[in-house]
């Protein structure tokens, strides 16, 4: 992983994970606190690996990976559902998170029969849910292992 600051102004790009990318990839990791909210990159993409409705993509500002994310991308049902997210710990707070939320919603958009966008979170102090509301998800009541699941009409 490269130490190089990409800074506020970089261009944020979902791209393919690849044999090139995945060193990048399973070296990114949350803050200890947040470990809790998150399975490490490298379990993702095991489970990628063997779940063929898993979309994954590298997180880049810039040549500089920044994180991680999970769709489970599945027309025939058809649901959609943010199965993985992750902004390494040394790049949060710069608006990379909300950039790629940004554009994997405009990818699910274009997805058969796209109506809704869900995500699972815990509820907790430290976790994600005001950055998921800021998004314009809101909780629908159901709980799926201890977590609440949260819906953005699309």
């Amino acid at each position: 992983m490269s130490d190089f600051d990409p800074g506020p102004d970089a261009a944020v790009t979902l791209r393919e994970v690849t044999a090139e990318t995945f060193p990048d990839v399973i070296d990114l990791s949350v803050s200890e606190a947040q470990k809790r909210f998150v399975a490490p990159n490298v379990y993702s993409l095991a489970q990628a690996y063997v779940n063929p409705e898993a979309w994954v993509r590298a997180i880049y500002a810039g040549e500089t990976a920044v994180g991680f994310l999970m769709l489970a991308d599945e027309p025939e049902v058809p649901e959609y559902f943010l199965w993985r997210f992750m902004i390494d710990e040394r790049y949060q707070g710069r608006g990379y998170g909300r950039r790629a939320a940004e554009l994997l919603i405009d990818y699910v958009r274009t997805r058969p029969d796209a109506t809704e966008l869900l995500v699972s979170y815990e509820q907790s102090e430290g976790g994600p849910e005001p950055f998921y509301r800021g998004l314009g998800f809101e909780p629908t009541g159901e709980v799926i292992d201890g977590e609440m699941v949260a819906r953005l009409d699309l």
